[in-house]
């Protein structure tokens, strides 16, 4: 999506699982068309929105190895072949872990790096915990009852995604059943329905759930130490993952922004904040021009 402003600058925008790329329709006229949204056209966006290799419009993928770093390596290749030598990267979900990713890899290029959310956890260091805030304790509980109580999709994802694919590919209802655990009753149907038909009418149900085997067992990389480029967090204030900013910075050198923002209460915020997303995104990539 192209904007009309001469100077906009480039974002390679990126979701994760269960979304799609119907989580950003809401905030592509306030980012690339911002006069006609009675905001400043000096900062203005165009906007490459793709599906995840094995998602959706992008067809099932055939091959392993489609996980994080991969997927990273194919959006900065993506970027030079659109001819963009500086870019910015935004993210959610899977998205969040993939655009720091382009940032590490794409350093010379990518000028700042936008998620909502920053997934840092203990590294079992005991020395980690000390002095930490009601707050963070509070996180922490948080990620207890997520992993407890509805992360099994995770484990089963990671270690036996075939046995599941037969059976969310084979039934349309089973697939919407799956894939609404991780949606959440805070999104109106439309939504839900949408992203949920785009895994079944482009065969992407079991290919994309592949992307957790991907990275469990293809592997990532070592890190070669924290992220370098400015990097943002626009964080709910509830309802979805709480990142904690003591371990976000062993991960990520130049955290510049972290806000967040209360009157946002879902894991989908372009979708269902698109107004408050985009101010953030604007303000953080208005401030390194």
């Amino acid at each position: 999506m192209r904007s009309p402003e001469p100077d906009a600058l480039p974002l390679v925008v990126t979701h994760g699982w269960p979304g799609s790329v119907v989580e950003y329709l809401d905030v592509i006229g306030p980012l690339t068309d911002p006069r006609a949204h009675g905001l400043d056209p000096s900062i203005a966006f165009d906007l490459v929105i793709p599906s995840l290799p094995g998602f959706a419009f992008s067809g099932p993928t055939t091959e392993p190895g489609w996980g994080t770093v991969r997927t990273a390596k194919a959006w900065v290749q993506l970027m030079a072949r659109l001819g963009y030598d500086r870019y910015g990267a935004i993210g959610n979900d899977g998205g969040s872990m993939i655009s720091p990713e382009v940032g590490r890899l794409d350093g010379s290029h990518v000028v700042g790096v936008h998620v909502t959310q920053i997934f840092s956890f203990p590294s079992g260091d005991p020395a980690e915990f000390e002095g930490m805030s009601a707050d963070e304790l509070d996180a922490l509980d948080v990620l207890k009852w997520f992993w407890e109580k509805k992360g099994a999709f995770n484990t089963l994802h990671s270690q036996q995604p075939q046995t599941l694919a037969h059976a969310i590919s084979d039934s349309p209802v089973g697939l919407l059943a799956w894939n609404d655990q991780l949606l959440g009753d805070d999104l109106d149907d439309d939504f839900v329905l949408t992203n949920v038909a785009l895994y079944w009418f482009t065969g992407t149900a079991g290919s994309s759930i592949r992307f957790y085997y991907d990275d469990a067992n293809a592997g990532r990389p070592a890190p070669g130490g924290p992220t370098t480029v400015p990097l943002a967090l626009c964080a709910a204030g509830s309802g979805d993952f709480r990142s904690i900013r003591r371990f976000a910075e062993r991960d990520h050198a130049n955290i510049v922004s972290w806000h967040v923002h209360d009157e946002v209460s879902s894991h989908y915020a372009a979708h269902t904040a698109p107004g408050v997303l985009a101010d953030d995104a604007r303000g953080f990539y208005g401030s390194l021009r």
